[in-house]
């Protein structure tokens, strides 16, 4: 079978983590197609995991209804972005609706407060026109600041990515349906896990390794100093992404985290002549 089917196989095997599978496929990354004789030549500890994925025979209907509802990349496909491949711990699979060519497009990822203010409002509106243009804009359809970044590309004819810590089958949070299927419409939606995979708080620090793998630049709008918005900055800064932040009030506790981003080294995002002065 080829190297996907048999990654959607791991995928699908209980017992079987991104560890795991992570360790099976080292062994198997110079081939195309993948076949028992391989795997019994896997370590001990790995074989009979591997063998287990590769004979099950529920799986070939999983596998089928998945492709109906969805595409799928694999860490193989010519599909899969570049800039993800390079991060640490990169997701083996893909599950996508929309575009999917909009993943090899330049990228700026846009996050920040749930309870963002109209501070965000604005500087979106200011920022988007020309934003829109030349980059899509990527954010993590949560409330507050990723709904307006969403909503803010789309309204100014742009394209937007969303990547969600759930299966694209979900909705979460509820109140964000009709844009997903917006942003399934007119952009794209992706995410790691399987279709039915429900929302866990787990989820989303893993989902924003992913924001920043993608992106070429990471904008922090509103965010407190203690917030998902800045692990994904952290992720970016990893991996030697462009970091920008939206100063604030040293009074706004929503600042706070922008802030102190500026202090670490981020470029404070005071117009954009300033982010594009420094995008590289």
């Amino acid at each position: 079978m080829t190297i996907k089917e048999f990654l959607l196989r791991l995928k699908l095997e209980r017992g079987i983590g991104y560890q795991k599978s992570l360790a099976i496929l080292t062994k198997l990354l110079s081939l195309s197609e993948v076949t028992l004789a391989d795997l019994e030549k896997l370590p001990e500890e790995i074989k009979n995991l591997a063998i287990k994925a590769y004979s099950n025979p529920k799986h070939p209907q999983t596998i089928s209804l998945l492709t109906k509802q969805c595409q799928i990349i694999s860490f193989f496909d010519n599909e899969y972005p570049d800039k993800l491949r390079q991060i640490f711990k990169p997701p083996l699979l893909l599950f996508a609706k929309g575009d999917i060519s909009l993943l090899k497009r330049p990228i700026t990822t846009i996050v920040g407060a749930r309870q963002a203010t109209n501070y965000t409002q604005q500087a979106l509106d200011l920022w988007m026109p020309r934003l829109s243009q030349d980059f899509v804009i990527a954010s993590g359809l949560a409330k507050g600041a990723d709904r307006l970044a969403h909503e803010a590309a789309l309204r100014h004819h742009g394209k937007t990515i969303a990547v969600v810590g759930n299966g694209l089958n979900h909705f979460y949070p509820e109140e964000n349906r009709n844009l997903q299927f917006e942003i399934i419409k007119n952009g794209l939606l992706i995410s790691e896990y399987l279709p039915d995979t429900p929302p866990r708080p787990f989820r989303f620090p893993e989902r924003n390794r992913i924001l920043a793998g993608l992106s070429d630049n990471v904008i922090v709008t509103e965010a407190k100093s203690k917030s998902g918005s800045l692990i994904t900055a952290n992720y970016a800064l990893y991996e030697n992404r462009n970091i920008f932040a939206l100063p604030g009030s040293v009074f706004s506790p929503l600042s706070q985290g922008p802030n102190e981003l500026i202090k670490a080294g981020a470029c404070p995002l005071l117009d954009l002549e300033t982010f594009y002065d420094n995008i590289h």
